[in-house]
C-alpha cells in the first residue's frame, strides 16, 4: 500500500513535489485512500509522475539507473531544468511512504548525476521509528535491527557501486529486514502503459492469456467483468501458436479468441474496438491488484474508455466489501466526469483528487484538491473546468491561429 511519493529537484517538477495518499477528511482512519486520480492539461507533466515512480522500481530491481541519454522512457534525472538556460544541474530526491506485509517504511535516496548521494530505510513498527540503514554515498550505516546480519552485510556493502541502489542487491543474501521493501517494488506495484497507448496488441494477448493460463480460476470472473462492461464478448479462448516463436519467453505466441453471441462467433483480438482491446488488457491487473493488495498505476485510463466504463473501474477500488485487501488504484485521466456524480454517487472522494499545473517557465506544480477546501456539496467538475483550481489549458483563438496563416 502506497501512503505517498516525493520527489524534488526533477526535470519538470522542479520543486520538491508530494504525491499524499493518506485520507485528509475528518474521521477517516484508514492508513490510505483506496484511489488516487491526478488531472491536468496535455504536457502539464503528469505522466513524469509515473515516469519517476517506475524509474525507482526499474533502478531497485534492474540493480543499476537507467542512462538518461540513451533512454527515452524515463525522466532524465541528471539534466538542469531545460528551460531554464541558466540553471545548474541540482541532485534530485526520490521518497517512498508504503506499507510492505504491515509495516510501514520510508524509502528514499538522493541522486546526483550518475551517483547515489543519499540513500536511508526506516520502519515504523508500532508508530516508532527505527533506522534500517542510512547511506552516505559509499558509506552504509545499519540500525540494531540488522545487527544480526553483520556478516551478510559486510558482503553486500562490497557489492555497492556509487550508481547501484543498496536495496537493489539485498535480495542476494536475502537480507530479512530490507526485503519487505524490496519485494514490494519487485511484485506490489503493477504500471499499465505510459502515455495513453498502453502496450501493442500482441504483448497484451500474451499477457492476459499468460494471466489466464496461470490463474484459471480466475477466467470466469474475468469474462464476468467483460460482460458487465456491454462490450459483446460472451468467453475468452487462448490459443498457441505453434508455428512461431514466442518473442517474451522462447516458448510459443499466445493469441486470444473473444467469442460473440448466442453463436459463439470467434473474433480475432485486433478485430476488437481500441476500447475493448484496452479493457481487456486492464483486466488481469485489476483482478491481481484487488487479490493481493497491489498498488495499480494506469497513465491515461481514460483512453478509448466510456466515462461509466472508468467509474464503474473506481467503484471495485472504493468498495470495501470487494477491495478487501487494501488494493490501491492511482491514475492520470482528462476525464472530469469523474469529479461528479454518475447515476447517483459520487465517483472520487475529495481528498482522492489532484492536479498538476505547468507555469509560465514550464515547470510543473502537484497539488490536491483538499487544498482549496471544498465544501461537500460543491460542483467540483464544473469549477475545475472554469479554472478554479488551475491545471486546466490556457486556450487561444484556434480560428484566429489559422487565419493568421
Amino acid at each position: 500500500m502506497l501512503r505517498s511519493f516525493r520527489l524534488g529537484n526533477h526535470r519538470s517538477f522542479r520543486d520538491e513535489q508530494e504525491l499524499l495518499l493518506m485520507p485528509a477528511m475528518p474521521g477517516d482512519e484508514r492508513p490510505a485512500v483506496p484511489v488516487a486520480a491526478v488531472y491536468g492539461a496535455n504536457a502539464s507533466g503528469k505522466s513524469n509522475l509515473f515516469k519517476a515512480m517506475t524509474l525507482v522500481m526499474g533502478a531497485v530491481l534492474n540493480r543499476h539507473l537507467p542512462n538518461p541519454a540513451g533512454r527515452h522512457d524515463v525522466v532524465a534525472v541528471q539534466d538542469p531544468f531545460r528551460l531554464d538556460p541558466g540553471a545548474e544541474p541540482r541532485p534530485s530526491t526520490f521518497v517512498f511512504e508504503l506499507i510492505a506485509e504491515g509495516t510501514p517504511y520510508t524509502y528514499g535516496f538522493l541522486l546526483d548525476g550518475h551517483e547515489i548521494v543519499e540513500e536511508w530505510l526506516y520502519s515504523y513498527p508500532e508508530k516508532r521509528k527505527r533506522v534500517i540503514f542510512e547511506r552516505d554515498r559509499g558509506v552504509i550505516k545499519f540500525g540494531t535491527t540488522v545487527a544480526d546480519s553483520k556478516p551478510k552485510l559486510d558482503v553486500l556493502e562490497e557489492l555497492i557501486r556509487p550508481a547501484a541502489l543498496f536495496l537493489s542487491v539485498c535480495d542476494r543474501l536475502e537480507l530479512g529486514p530490507l526485503m519487505p521493501v524490496y519485494r514490494w517494488f519487485s511484485s506490489g506495484l503493477l504500471v499499465n502503459g505510459l502515455g495513453g497507448g498502453w502496450f501493442d496488441s500482441g504483448f497484451v494477448q500474451w499477457a492476459v492469456g499468460d494471466y489466464l493460463l496461470r490463474h484459471p480460476e480466475n477466467r470466469h470472473r474475468m469474462v464476468s467483468l467483460l460482460g458487465a462492461a456491454d462490450v459483446g464478448i460472451a468467453d475468452v479462448v487462448v490459443e498457441e501458436r505453434r508455428d512461431s516463436p514466442r518473442r517474451f519467453t522462447g516458448a510459443f505466441d499466445l493469441e486470444l479468441k473473444l467469442l460473440h453471441g448466442p453463436a459463439r462467433e470467434p473474433f480475432d483480438f485486433d478485430d476488437e474496438s481500441s476500447g475493448t482491446r484496452n479493457w481487456i488488457g486492464l483486466l488481469p491487473q485489476v483482478l491481481l491488484a484487488l487479490d493481493e493488495g497491489l498498488v495499480l498505476l494506469v497513465d491515461e485510463i481514460d483512453a478509448s474508455l466510456h466515462p461509466l466504463l472508468t467509474a464503474k473501474l473506481v467503484g471495485l477500488f472504493q468498495d470495501p466489501e470487494l477491495n478487501t485487501t487494501g488494493a490501491q488504484l492511482v491514475f492520470t485521466t482528462h476525464d472530469t466526469s469523474l469529479l461528479g456524480t454518475m447515476l447517483g454517487e459520487q465517483v472520487l472522494d475529495r481528498d482522492q483528487i489532484w492536479f498538476v499545473a505547468r507555469d509560465a517557465e514550464g515547470a510543473s506544480s502537484l497539488y490536491p484538491l483538499s487544498d482549496f477546501k471544498p465544501r461537500k456539496d460543491q460542483n467540483t467538475e464544473r469549477r475545475y473546468l472554469a479554472g478554479s483550481y488551475g491545471a486546466v489549458p490556457v486556450l487561444g483563438d484556434f480560428a484566429e491561429a489559422l487565419r493568421s496563416r
